[in-house]
């Protein structure tokens, strides 16, 4: 079994400014050309839209109706950073 890379990433509306740290993880084997993406936790205000196990295809609902694409402008929480 492949062992999975977890990392927090910061979710921003830029409609109205919400926040919040989704808990993502992501396979640990590159060589498979599949990331295996999973929101394992998704902050509360936010929704997943249009799930995928590509982090650029991955699209949020913020609480107040606007979708964005989960790799957006990122901000990570001390410690919280992916390791590549």
């Amino acid at each position: 079994m492949t062992a999975r890379d977890r990392y927090s990433r910061k979710l921003e509306c830029s409609q109205c400014g919400h926040t919040g740290f989704a808990e993502v993880s992501e396979s640990d084997e590159r060589r498979a050309g599949n990331r295996d993406f999973r929101i394992d936790e998704m902050p509360a205000g936010f929704a997943a839209e249009f799930p995928s196990q590509d982090p650029s295809k991955y699209m949020v609902r913020c609480q107040c109706g606007h979708k964005f694409r989960f790799e957006q402008k990122t901000a990570y929480p001390p410690g919280g950073e992916p390791r590549r």
